[in-house]
């Protein structure tokens, strides 16, 4: 699937050098088709990392692409310097009115605080509730999704004894919802977090359908049963380094994390981590952008009411 981005997108020739088809801005433009809108809102605090994991994770489709970044304006972040935010990056403000095929609400490192106390809690909630009327879907990541449901279903979450780091097996709940089309049994996700939403909680929600869980570390995969709201707890879009970078930053800030678990071979951090869930990270995001994307958006977003 061509990805359509700005020409001079930093990442732009990261994914070209990875095969990955990313069609500029001219080229977009002479194609006699209408692409499919997404936006991201970008809460992570390394935003070229994160636009790189979601770039790759949406590129493996025949559909074009056209990919909107998005910001906050009640935060500053201090780990992507400003000149690149302001440059590829719209306020939400400026993108209020416009209409989307699908949206993504990413995870942040603010898990550990009320929602209430986080500074862009308002914004947030305004951007979600807008999503209600102006995304076909919307696709929640981590503290994302957890905001999400806290949001949408009124059920918050709750800390962990300890951080849950590591790649975690997860079985398949309900085989016949498209989302996990193509799924196997049994399938590997990162999970990097402080929090949970817990499951007995979920399970009694009959607006919520669980997809995906896990023995260890609980509900990976729900949805809303229109599909207009999903949730991922984990991290599928995670590279094969992201987990050890984050466990070397925390051991050279003296935290002593725990290794991550099933990650490293021996648990020995100096050997190479295996990758074990890109295919099932590509098959997740291709039935999003297939199933609750393109198959029910209408193909004049402005035209046709939600």
């Amino acid at each position: 699937m061509p990805i359509r981005v700005q020409n001079d997108l930093p990442v732009k020739e990261i994914l070209e050098q990875e095969n990955i088809f990313v069609m500029d801005e001219y080229r977009a433009a002479h194609q006699d088709i209408r692409p499919i809108s997404i936006g991201l809102l970008n809460l992570m605090p390394l935003k070229e990392d994160t636009e790189l994991q979601i770039l790759r994770s949406l590129s493996n489709t025949p559909l074009q692409v056209d990919v909107t970044f998005v910001r906050v304006s009640s935060h500053v972040s201090k780990n992507t310097s400003t000149s690149h935010i302001y440059k590829f990056y719209e306020p939400f403000e400026n993108i209020k009115t416009k209409k989307f095929d699908g949206f993504i609400i990413t995870g942040a490192p603010v898990e550990q605080l009320p929602f209430e106390e986080v500074d862009y809690w308002d914004e947030l909630l305004e951007i979600m509730e807008w999503s209600k009327t102006n995304v076909t879907s919307t696709l929640h990541l981590c503290w994302g999704a957890q905001a999400g449901i806290y949001y949408h279903y009124g059920i918050d979450k709750v800390p962990l004894p300890q951080k849950l780091s590591g790649v975690f097996r997860h079985r398949v709940r309900n085989r016949k919802i498209p989302l996990v089309r193509g799924f196997d049994d049994v399938f590997f996700a990162p999970h990097s977090r402080y929090t949970e939403v817990p499951q007995n909680l979920l399970e009694k929600d009959d607006r919520i359908t669980i997809l995906a869980d896990s023995s260890r570390a609980g509900v990976f995969l729900c949805m809303a049963r229109d599909g207009r709201q999903i949730f991922v707890m984990g991290h599928p879009e995670y590279d094969r380094v992201t987990l050890d970078a984050e466990y070397k930053r925390d051991t050279g800030k003296g935290l002593d994390p725990q290794i991550p678990e099933n990650y490293y071979p021996d648990d020995d951090p100096e050997n190479k981590p295996l990758l074990t869930w890109r295919s099932h990270s590509n098959n997740l995001y291709t039935n999003w952008l297939n199933y609750y994307v393109y198959q029910v958006t209408p193909y004049d977003l402005y035209g046709t009411p939600f």
